[in-house]
């Protein structure tokens, strides 16, 4: 009889190992959810990024030289193809042209914005959008540009 009893406990999973494996399929959902974030907002973010540190290597140039420098979004199409310009700064390899079609900027009260040659350039905020997704870079003018996440 001591036989059967223990042929009887070795066939089915105890609850425990039942809770483990629910667990570990939660986590595994919870981490395959999180990779599949919408293409459009990372590509905003990578756009971002990329916006930020162009904007903080334009503003150390134009603080070295003491340049009055700007950076101006282009606004509808124009004769050289380019979606944004650094007006003040001498011609250099600095892209200007979003790498994602579709991608649009608004300075928030303003025309563009100021990069130097001051070191205080006054608070700055630019909004991208790319479809539905927003972003926001802002400067408040001592720190560098950077990302606002959770922009309405």
């Amino acid at each position: 009889m001591a036989r059967h009893r223990r042929a009887a406990v070795a066939r089915g999973f105890t609850l425990i190992e039942l809770m483990v494996v629910v667990a570990l399929i939660a986590i595994a959902v919870s981490v395959a959810s999180l990779a599949l974030r919408d293409g459009s907002q990372v590509r905003l973010e990578r756009e971002a990024e990329r916006l930020a540190a162009l904007l903080e290597g334009a503003r150390a140039e134009a603080r070295a030289g003491q340049l009055r420098a700007l950076w101006e979004p282009t606004s509808g199409v124009n004769a050289d193809g380019n979606d944004f310009r650094f007006v003040g700064l001498p011609k250099g390899d600095r892209p200007l042209r979003w790498m994602t079609p579709g991608v649009t900027v608004e300075i928030v009260g303003r025309r563009y914005v100021v990069l130097g040659p001051e070191p205080l350039i006054g608070a700055q905020r630019i909004l991208l959008r790319l479809d539905d997704q927003r972003m926001a870079l802002f400067t408040d003018g001592l720190g560098p540009f950077t990302i606002e996440q959770g922009t309405p």
